[in-house]
């Protein structure tokens, strides 16, 4: 989960650079994410959801190519920025964004004070509207739900609830509550922040104490900043990855980048109703193929509790894999090993789903 506070921390030196610069870079990125092929699809837009305008993104080269649905983390960090690094990923799959009440571009759309209830049952029923809009834009049964962080916490849901919605479930940045068991990755913050000699950092991690339950959101911001930048690849992959990308995306004016770090600050309200969530009391069975793509050094929603939760799953087909030298947002800093898992586990999977189906 990624915060306004975290956003902060790294955007000084994209901002310090030359307008000039950002706008060769972005003209650059616009010309690679042209999709002339005939049988493509590029549409952005805003469709009526849950009762407010959300932005929602369709493209892929190919309109027979399996439908892959994101849901962002964050929550309210779009996944709208990565678009040229995963341009490939459109080779294969028609891809769909979605920003999130409370997120980049919705938010800009009617402003914070009309994105209506900001809670986690409210996104998960927009969720669902989603994606039955996109299963009749596209005219597909099933669709592949890929979640990210924060949204993992929604996708795990939304795959034990409607498994005749989608055809297979990836989690990436997997986020697995425990209801405040397991403190491990909390000892090892405070490990890494005493090494260090933050001592400011240290108090402050002592204050909140090991127990998300008891958390305000501006807690969950703090953890997870501190755990952010005192992670040297995670803080790497922040400044290489994530802040690059929001930067230079060509989808977004420097209006909107403004929207996006907003809507984050405003989305932390959604996380302490979060904390006392238990994934192994709310069902380890799925009825659908399911599958964990966890970098393999991830610190913020941790490898390890990830795959104990993936070993006690029960599903009709089952896989974990480590995207390697990636901790948090690993699908985005290495998106060619993620594609590779992509189109080596999921895509065949779900490509003879849809030919027995059409049978």
């Amino acid at each position: 989960m990624i915060t306004a506070a975290l956003i902060v921390a790294t955007l000084a030196t994209p901002i310090a650079g030359i307008l000039g610069h950002r706008h060769i870079r972005q003209a650059a990125g616009a010309r690679q994410m042209r999709i002339e092929a005939p049988n493509g699809i590029d549409e952005q837009g805003y469709v009526r959801i849950g009762g407010i305008d959300q932005w929602i993104s369709i493209r892929g080269e190919d309109r027979a190519n399996p439908v892959m649905l994101e849901i962002h983390g964050g929550p309210g960090a779009s996944n709208a920025i990565y678009g040229p690094r995963t341009r490939a990923w459109e080779k294969h799959f028609t891809i769909v964004r979605w920003d999130m009440r409370g997120t980049g571009k919705t938010l800009r759309r009617s402003g914070a004070a009309h994105q209506g209830e900001l809670s986690f049952a409210r996104l998960y029923e927009d969720a669902v509207e989603v994606t039955r809009h996109v299963r009749t834009r596209l005219g597909v049964g099933r669709v592949v739900l890929v979640a990210n962080s924060f949204g993992s916490a929604l996708g795990l849901r939304l795959a034990r609830q409607y498994p005749d919605l989608y055809s297979a479930y990836v989690g990436t940045d997997q986020n697995i509550h425990d209801a405040g068991r397991d403190d491990s990755a909390h000892r090892a913050l405070l490990a890494r922040v005493h090494a260090a000699g933050k001592r400011k950092e240290l108090a402050a991690l002592e204050e909140m104490g090991a127990d998300a339950r008891t958390w305000t959101a501006e807690q969950y911001a703090s953890y997870a900043k501190i755990a952010a930048t005192s992670d040297p690849l995670t803080f790497a992959t922040m400044k290489s990855v994530v802040m690059k990308s929001l930067w230079f995306s060509p989808l977004h004016s420097l209006g909107e980048l403004g929207a996006l770090g907003k809507g984050m600050k405003l989305s932390a309200q959604i996380l302490p109703a979060t904390a006392g969530f238990d994934d192994w009391a709310d069902g380890t069975s799925f009825d659908l193929p399911f599958f964990i793509f966890q970098g393999d050094q991830d610190v913020l929603t941790p490898t390890g509790r990830a795959k104990r939760f993936f070993d006690d799953v029960q599903a009709p087909v089952k896989d974990f894999a480590l995207i390697e030298d990636a901790s948090h947002f690993a699908s985005f800093r290495h998106p060619e090993q993620f594609l590779n898992l992509m189109l080596t586990k999921v895509r065949p999977l779900v490509t003879n789903q849809e030919q027995v189906a059409a049978k």
